[in-house]
């Protein structure tokens, strides 16, 4: 396989996806996308974590809330839980990794709050302890996953939306998160 064609194979497995995921998936992304416009207007904030890439897409969630989107209005109240080194490199030193995010939450997350995670395993257990601790707060959970969902998934309640992208790939996950992610800002910017 020519490069040209390898990188024609990565632009057409993303452009299936994609279709995909919009025939599976658009739907739960409407609801979530309320979900997280209903927190944010009843006074709430929308905590977000994740793991390497979801780490990055968790911050460029939370940016585009605290900033704006593609609409100039106020600035919405939302926490990356991976921006703090400080509280990540303390808490993973004291507690463990798998409590980086799960001690924040249980710290700033209050009932009424809404969790976004983002795994594309659904099985790193910082993700699995934040789930459980954001239950423990009752806060409403939005997972962005991947695969066959991991455990992640089998700890959501029925109030939870899992936003499952069917796929092995990893960097495939991850570029179809970052759309959803686009369209839940979008849908909280018009609602």
């Amino acid at each position: 396989m020519t490069p040209s064609d390898r990188l024609q194979h990565h632009f057409t497995q993303h452009c299936e996806l994609a279709i995909h995921t919009q025939s599976q998936l658009i739907s739960d992304i409407v609801n979530a996308g309320y979900k997280l416009h209903h927190c944010l207007q009843q006074g709430h904030k929308i905590l977000a974590c994740g793991n390497g890439g979801s780490a990055d897409q968790a911050q460029h969630f939370s940016s585009e809330l605290l900033n704006h989107y593609e609409k100039n209005r106020p600035g919405l109240p939302a926490i990356a839980l991976t921006i703090d080194n400080s509280a990540l490199t303390s808490i993973a030193n004291d507690r463990g990794y798998e409590q980086v995010f799960s001690r924040q939450i249980q710290a700033l997350g209050q009932p009424g709050d809404c969790l976004l995670a983002l795994s594309t395993s659904g099985n790193s257990s910082n993700i699995l302890k934040a789930i459980e601790m954001a239950h423990t707060q009752d806060m409403h959970i939005v997972l962005l996953s991947a695969r066959q969902g991991g455990t992640a998934s089998t700890l959501l309640r029925k109030t939870d939306i899992e936003l499952r992208v069917s796929t092995q790939s990893t960097a495939r996950a991850q570029e179809i998160h970052l759309l959803i992610i686009h369209c839940l800002c979008d849908l909280i910017d018009e609602l």
